[in-house]
């Protein structure tokens, strides 16, 4: 069949319509491409279909910068400009925004900032994981396809920080060649590298058990000359794996990396966003919303290893910074240390449950894709905060949770700034700014 496409969603595909009006999401098109499609699966309000042959481009198409574009699942927009990435993931906040946050054009529009984005749209990622795979009797490292069941061998990725480009083929040759002499037992391979620091970190998650820890580490050694190489243990139900413990094979057993003028150290299992550069935009604007000041009380929730906790605490009279994940907390008391800052009370919990106690002027607040629990907006309704900054991942919760806020009353937002760290992808970050309302003031 043929199909138009005429946006893109927050997802891989395109959108499109048939005659009747029926929504179909079409993989392989970008928006303004006229394509021949062929529907894969027919649901009662809409279909799916792959692209079989693009019959007019769409003036946003461009040449992927990765020959594996159309297989692997890294960079699923790839072949749209820029400029057309940029204004279809704001499109896609101002959709969400209206459909699920039920603000009208008018609040929209108010709301909704220029998109910001960081120089690079290839070569920005600080993170790749590799996927072990026995096929045929052999052993390789790969990238999960756009199908997640299926992983691709690829000898470079474009995402990849590109001052170190022979990272990835040396982390797949070196273990590919030790994984076809005996069983590693690999559940996957993380590489972290960084620019500013020059640190180049390889992370193998494994089961507890033996492990050849002098043989891997040597080989690694020789092949990429890395600062550090950990081992990851985790134990569990494949679904529900937890980490047993990490220990280092060679080198400084973590990896660190400069944003804005903090130092941080991070080990594996901790949480830091993909891209450094455009992670200093976030930090920005929420400074920007906050305008802390030295007299004033701090509170961080889902504060992860310290990226707004150490900023802020250097602003701030006092910082109470929330975090249940045990190796991100240690990772920040770590950093604390490392920052010589004495002013922060670290709370190892759920952000509910070990909700702080103090009188709050400001707040921050990072949590992850699922967004914030009901309970989680009303203890921070009843903070005496004069400002809120939401940094969100995900679109559809972040609208869900801005209806909150406004129905509550406390808070309203003024402003929601998207930034794009996730050049080639649907993916894409954003910060809004809420503050107190007339009418919750003392």
């Amino acid at each position: 069949m043929q199909l138009t496409i005429t946006a893109m969603t927050y997802g891989p595909d395109g959108l499109a319509r048939k005659e009747d009006g029926k929504a179909v999401f079409v993989s392989g098109g970008i928006t303004g491409d006229v394509v021949e499609a062929r529907i894969v699966e027919e649901g009662a309000s809409f279909a799916r279909a792959i692209c079989d042959e693009v019959l007019e481009p769409s003036p946003s198409r461009t040449e992927p910068a990765c020959p594996y574009a159309g297989v692997c699942g890294g960079c699923p927009w790839a072949a749209m400009r820029r400029d057309a990435q940029l204004a279809a993931k704001e499109d896609n906040l101002r959709s969400t925004l209206s459909r699920i946050g039920r603000f009208t054009p008018e609040e929209v529009d108010e709301l909704v900032k220029p998109i910001r984005h960081a120089k690079d749209a290839w070569g920005y990622r600080n993170k790749i994981e590799l996927a072990p795979v026995h096929r045929n009797g052999k052993f390789f490292l790969g990238m999960h396809g756009r199908n997640p069941d299926d992983v691709i061998r690829v000898d470079a990725c474009p995402l990849f920080d590109k001052k170190f480009p022979k990272a990835l083929k040396g982390v797949a040759g070196a273990l590919g060649y030790l994984g076809n002499s005996r069983d590693l037992e690999l559940e996957r391979v993380g590489i972290r590298a960084s620019r500013r620091t020059k640190a180049l970190e390889i992370a193998l998650w494994t089961p507890t058990g033996g492990f050849p820890r002098g043989q891997v580490s040597r080989v690694l050694a020789d092949s990429l000359n890395p600062t550090s190489v950990v081992r990851v243990m985790s134990k569990g139900d494949r679904r529900a794996r937890k980490i047993a413990g990490v220990e280092s094979l060679l080198g400084e057993g973590s990896w660190t990396e400069r944003i804005g003028r903090e130092e941080m150290r991070l080990s594996a299992p901790s949480f830091f966003q993909v891209n450094t550069a455009a992670a200093e935009i976030l930090l920005e604007l929420v400074l920007e919303a906050l305008q802390p000041q030295e007299h004033e009380v701090a509170i961080d929730l889902y504060c992860g290893a310290g990226t707004f906790t150490l900023p802020l605490a250097r602003r701030c009279e006092y910082v109470a910074a929330v975090e249940a994940y045990g190796p991100a907390v240690r990772d920040l008391r770590r950093n604390l240390e490392i920052a010589h800052l004495d002013n922060v009370d670290v709370i190892g919990g759920d952000a509910v449950r070990e909700f702080p106690d103090e009188d709050a002027d400001v707040l921050v607040v990072d949590p992850p894709r699922a967004g914030l629990a009901a309970e989680a907006i009303d203890l921070i309704a009843s903070t005496s905060a004069r400002d809120v900054a939401y940094v969100s991942c995900d679109p559809a919760t972040l609208a869900r949770d801005l209806r909150r806020f406004a129905d509550e009353g406390t808070f309203v937002p003024v402003s929601a700034t998207p930034v794009d760290l996730f050049p080639q992808t649907y993916h894409c970050e954003t910060v809004v700014h809420l503050t107190r309302s007339a009418s919750h003031r003392a």
